[in-house]
């Protein structure tokens, strides 16, 4: 690692590989600090279907970026960003190493490239164009004209977000270039002395953890969870639109059974886990471990050694 940089260590992979687990060890023998690389465990009263880390698991080990905004609230990529930048130079201070652990992989890409969130795209002319069809044409128009011409991007955004939609057509009408090829097209020049780790394993038996994960999450009172979102009228927000609420949500709707949903709600998580897996091949510089065939202690001997190589 340089000497120039401020250390960070990083811990990535699909959803049900064991994150969370090996994060915990790895905290400890390190002296390090957690911060939450997941963009929907930011969100206060969703748990289980977030797989969100119990205090029990901490095991002391302190996390941050956990439960900080209400599910009715935005919280954007350039949000993270700004976040856990302020977070990881705090850590610092307290003489601690920061970790970001987490799936999310445009959040994380975020922080540790230079990624600008600024204005330099910005057309003023254009963005009173786009709000005055918001109101004459509705969100909706304007989030169709987005998902054809920057699906990616659009995925990202709920179509409420009306001043992300904005911003993305706003982007697209004044560069010619998708919101997400702007950011793509930034240099990637590293912040930090990154230690980017990731953990992979076999795909079907993934696919099986992810099941079994789902029947555990079921098991522990997800249904229970996403009812009372759903009975306090949260909804047609970004946090709503998670895996696991919003299949859940179609069964408290009455569009489809329990055991449809729950099948469903498998079925996106599974896909999640490969968009994942794609994303974090092909646009960030991960050493990976495969830890199908491993047992835990290896697995972590393994990563502190190389850790310990670029320390």
């Amino acid at each position: 690692m340089s000497k120039n940089k401020e250390k960070l260590v990083v811990l990535i992979g699909p959803t049900a590989v064991g994150k969370t687990k090996l994060s915990i060890e790895l905290a400890k023998k390190l002296n390090a600090e957690i911060v939450s690389g997941d963009s929907m465990q930011i969100y206060k009263e969703m748990d289980i279907g977030t797989a969100k880390i119990t205090e029990e698991e901490m095991d002391g080990v302190r996390h941050h970026l956990i439960d900080i905004v209400d599910p009715t609230d935005s919280y954007s990529v350039a949000d993270f960003q700004s976040d856990v930048r302020r977070i990881i130079k705090e850590i610092y201070a307290r003489g601690k190493l920061p970790m970001i652990v987490g799936g999310t992989g445009l959040y994380i890409q975020s922080v540790i490239y230079d990624y600008q969130f600024t204005d330099n795209a910005s057309n003023p002319v254009v963005r009173a164009e786009l709000e005055n069809r918001l109101e004459s044409e509705g969100v909706d128009t304007l989030y169709e004209e987005l998902k054809k011409i920057d699906s990616e991007s659009a995925s990202r955004i709920h179509p409420n977000n009306t001043r992300r939609v904005i911003r993305a057509l706003e982007i697209y009408q004044t560069t010619g270039k998708k919101m997400s090829d702007y950011l793509e097209s930034q240099e990637k020049e590293l912040l930090y002395d990154v230690s980017l780790i990731g953990l992979t394993m076999d795909r079907e038996i993934l696919y099986d953890r992810i099941n079994q994960r789902v029947d555990l999450m079921m098991d522990s009172g997800l249904l229970n969870e996403v009812e009372k979102l759903y009975h306090k009228g949260i909804r047609d927000v970004q946090s709503i639109q998670a895996i696991g609420y919003k299949e859940l949500y179609q069964y408290f709707d009455g569009f489809i059974p329990l055991h449809k949903a729950i099948e469903e709600l498998k079925q996106n998580s599974r896909r999640y886990a490969k968009r994942q897996l794609t994303w974090f091949r092909n646009k960030m510089d991960v050493q990976w471990f495969d830890v199908t065939n491993k047992s835990f202690n290896q697995t972590l001997d393994e990563i502190l050694k190389y850790i310990a190589g670029k320390l």
